[in-house]
């Protein structure tokens, strides 16, 4: 027990590799804090992202490195910084950290879905989200997070999103009389209530505000990237051949309009079966092509899962209802996935010298 020393355990905490940066956090000055007292040791470590990947990662590195000085004890605690994005003096919503949007090039891929699932898993990491029904002509979001209801507005100004499982949500449909009722506008008009929903809700302080845009290149993506810095996007598709051409396009676009592609998700990549057989309904390989294509990660595939549709029916989206499930499980590593490579691009981008700037931490508490 000589060798437990403050300076042994500091210096031998200061060693470990950040996961995500590939760099010791001594150097990146994430290490806050360590203390040491009749053999149990107290540490503070800053993430920047959420990821229960990330945690589970560093604190297995963090035991491996106290095992030699024969550490009895050993309290954990995270704070969880998320990056900020750089906001223009101009941008309607500067206390939002980080803006995705979802696009697919192609409808029926289960973009919506995956929008909805992936906003309630990074909720479901403690974390601050909002979620934006961009598509105007086919809103479903009200319906797959089961609210009802108008918005309201306290000052008279600025209209408060409604809520539910802890995401704010503001939709289209919140303004329709009748869901049924088509929603027939030109340009202008949709442009105006795009500008609206980013500049004239109040999101307050959010680390992700998740945006579900309508199917294809149209105006929305364009006009979003221009009113808004996004931190970036996320393409979704199915495995079939005849969605990928579709999708291309929509990489395309977001080279063009300089939106970085955080990664792809595959939606119905496969289907297990009673037995446990896999079975790829709609082929395989569509989002590995996508994502090189992209030049980003496939964070995921999501397989076909007789709950999500239920659930979903319900109101209440599969992450929410049966997290434990296959698409349930899904989700949540593609989230895990996401905030990693937001914060690895908040990194990379800052230099990659020291971890990325972010306000608010939150504090976390693991215990050996």
């Amino acid at each position: 027990m000589g060798s437990l020393t403050l300076d042994a355990v500091t210096q031998a905490l200061r060693n470990v590799e950040d996961p995500i940066f590939r760099r010791s956090l001594g150097d990146l000055g994430t290490l806050l804090d360590v203390r040491v007292d009749e053999g149990k040791v107290r540490a503070k470590v800053r993430v920047s992202s959420p990821s229960e990947e990330v945690r589970r990662a560093i604190r297995e590195r963090i035991d491996a490195a106290l095992e030699p000085l024969d550490v009895q004890f050993v309290e954990l605690d995270f704070e969880v910084n998320v990056p900020t994005r750089e906001a223009t003096s101009t941008d309607p919503i500067p206390d939002v950290r980080n803006v995705i949007l979802v696009m697919s090039g192609k409808g029926g891929v289960g973009k919506s879905t995956v929008a909805t699932n992936l906003a309630l898993a990074l909720r479901r990491l403690g974390t601050r989200v909002g979620l934006l029904d961009a598509d105007i002509y086919g809103p479903s979001l009200p319906t797959m997070l089961g609210i009802e209801g108008q918005p309201t507005s306290k000052d008279g100004k600025r209209i408060q999103p409604l809520q539910r499982f802890g995401i704010k949500l503001m939709s289209i449909g919140f303004l329709l009389e009748d869901p049924k009722q088509a929603v027939v506008w030109r340009g202008p008009m949709l442009h105006g209530a795009l500008q609206q929903f980013v500049t004239d809700v109040d999101w307050g302080g959010l680390d992700y505000l998740i945006i579900d845009s309508p199917p294809g290149t149209g105006d929305v993506a364009l006009t979003l990237a221009q009113k808004l810095r996004l931190t970036g996007a996320i393409i979704v598709t199915t495995p079939q051949e005849v969605a990928l051409q579709d999708v291309y396009k929509s990489v395309s676009m977001c080279r063009k309009l300089n939106v970085p592609i955080l990664g792809v998700v595959e939606n119905m990549s496969y289907f297990i079966d009673s037995a446990g057989v896999r079975h790829e309904l709609f082929g395989s390989g569509g989002g590995e092509k996508i994502a090189e294509f992209a030049d980003a990660p496939l964070f995921g595939q999501v397989p076909i899962d007789t709950l999500v549709r239920e659930w979903g029916d319900q109101g209440t989206p599969v992450v929410q209802a049966a997290p434990a499930s296959l698409a349930g499980q899904a989700f949540g590593a593609i989230a895990d996935a996401l905030a990693e490579r937001i914060a690895k691009e908040h990194f990379d981008r800052g230099g990659g010298e020291s971890a990325p700037a972010g306000e608010g931490p939150k504090r976390l508490r693991i215990l050996r």
